[in-house]
């Protein structure tokens, strides 16, 4: 993600149970017995004689049921939109989770060629692009129309990685959208935002790196475009930074700090190992770009990258939410893979405010207090602790930030993932902590809801839970606000039972923000 900057009112339009599932393992037996099903259900999977499987992972819960995701292609070609899961026990079919509308048959012979659909492309992205685009001819499943032909088209330079989908045919753009998801032995980090805390780094001859061999390694390096470009942060004595900007590392060790508790996050809420469920971490660039008011995640280098800011409406942006948001987009990618664009774009950029937060919610730091503000820490006028701060995201009341909607409109999907992602932000508010105001970081949370409901919360611990269950196993390429109310619900009741509380809440508060 990009982080959108276009709301702030500074002047900047900043961006930005029992059943509990066990991490994704690699079963081949489990996708033989998926693959099997598929054949043997092929209406309601969308199955043509032209199909193709690649599975992406088998998460199977504590009572033996299983759940295989896994990539379509068609005549050899893969199929955006096209993905699903499949869901069964003992063998028996239970369920598929997908949003392709019907079994495709269709030719696959493009008349407008590679070539000619990049130059198509081109002319939307600018002529200063690197390298040789990206040309992949596909299917296009995505959304309510018929099946057709594409190129899939990617072009990238420093600032920007932008997909396009051409018609192979005749030669329209049909969609677009950013690829660049809008941040051993214990040290002691002198941060910008989360005041001194403990940080494991890697001693090395001389010194000591900014690298953890405890969190798959992860690291932090010098984004900028000094003599030290792309070199990891290094230090005699093991302390790192100095609470202000005047130190290139304190912005590092921020990053750093971040990316550690957003992986002790993840493996303590739900035993996911890393980023990508695989040991391996990510790293991060920091002081990217001059005066780039900005943070990104690209899941091409694994990697989270980090502006300065312009020093005025907005600092280095290395907050704790903003790191614990970046990693989010990394497992969107590895997971449901979220389509950045539309309804499962707003639904993308939700799931990295909702997870980002309770990163902030698990560190629970005394100097960067948790809150449902996304990004209040990296604005330089705010106090903290007073009544009135800005914030790039308000999650209790998205409609404060001036451009995102409180509940569903039948047009969300026409507005900026930013914007369209806040009526699933308000509805994980509501989920975790109900309408009752509350106060956080010295802010009111007063909660409005469309139909006039009281509603109590469940609590943040089952409203992850449920929210990541729907992610990691029911939620497909292009799961829009409908199929998200269905996902969450079905993920509660796996949890908590079909006829739960908390299921039953799951329902009745989609319904408070207008997802019916």
């Amino acid at each position: 993600m990009i982080l959108n900057y276009k709301t702030l009112p500074l002047a900047v339009l900043l961006a930005f149970g029992a059943n509990q599932a066990c991490a994704v393992e690699t079963n081949p037996a489990a996708v033989s017995r998926a693959l099997e099903l598929i054949r043997s259900h092929g209406a309601t999977t969308r199955a043509a004689a032209g199909d193709h499987y690649v599975s992406r992972g088998v998460i199977t819960d504590a009572n033996g049921t299983e759940h295989v995701r896994l990539d379509r292609t068609y005549k050899g070609l893969p199929v955006i939109g096209g993905d699903l899961v499949v869901h069964s026990r003992n063998g028996s079919y239970q369920s598929a989770s997908l949003t392709q509308g019907a079994a495709l048959n269709l030719s696959v012979q493009p008349v407008i060629g590679a070539d000619e659909a990049a130059v198509i492309a081109g002319t939307e992205f600018g002529s200063a692009f690197a390298g040789m685009p990206e040309r992949t001819l596909s299917i296009y499943a995505r959304g309510h129309g018929a099946a057709r032909l594409v190129w899939r088209i990617r072009m990238h330079n420093a600032q920007a990685d932008t997909t396009y989908i051409v018609d192979a045919r005749s030669g329209a753009i049909v969609e677009h959208w950013s690829n660049l998801e809008t941040a051993a032995v214990t040290g002691q980090a002198k941060t910008l935002y989360s005041g001194t805390v403990p940080l494991v780094t890697n001693s090395v001859i001389g010194g000591y790196e900014l690298r953890d061999p405890n969190r798959g390694r992860m690291r932090t390096i010098d984004g900028s475009n000094s003599r030290t470009s792309g070199q990891i942060y290094k230090d005699s004595d093991n302390v790192w930074g100095n609470s202000t900007t005047l130190d290139l590392a304190t912005a590092a060790a921020d990053a750093e700090y971040g990316a550690s508790m957003t992986w002790d996050f993840y493996k303590t809420a739900f035993g996911r190992n890393g980023i990508g469920d695989d040991g391996k971490g990510a790293y991060n660039r920091v002081h990217y770009g001059t005066k780039y008011n900005n943070a990104f995640w690209s899941d091409a280098c694994f990697c989270m990258t980090y502006g300065d800011g312009d020093g005025i409406n907005v600092g280095p942006l290395v907050a704790l939410d903003i790191t614990g948001h970046e990693m989010s987009h990394g497992v969107t990618a590895r997971t449901a893979g979220l389509i950045y664009s539309g309804e499962s774009g707003g639904l993308n950029e939700a799931n990295s405010d909702i997870l980002g937060t309770m990163v902030e919610f698990y560190a629970n730091n005394s100097h960067d207090t948790p809150d449902y503000m996304i990004g209040e820490s990296i604005v330089p006028a705010n106090v903290p602790g007073s009544p009135s701060q800005h914030a790039l995201r308000y999650m209790w009341k998205p409609s404060l930030d001036g451009r995102s909607p409180d509940f569903y409109v039948s047009n969300i999907g026409s507005l900026d993932v930013h914007y369209s992602s806040g009526v699933a932000n308000h509805f994980y508010y509501l989920l975790a902590e109900g309408t009752t105001p509350k106060t956080f970081s010295g802010v009111v949370h007063s909660s409005p809801t469309f139909n006039g409901a009281s509603l109590p919360g469940i609590g943040r611990a089952k409203a992850q839970k449920i929210w990541y269950r729907a992610l990691t196993v029911y939620f497909t390429s292009s799961t829009d606000y409908a199929a998200a109310r269905v996902a969450t619900i079905q993920a509660a009741k796996d949890l908590y039972g079909t006829t739960s509380a908390e299921a039953n809440a799951v329902a009745a508060t989609w319904t408070a923000v207008h997802v019916l």
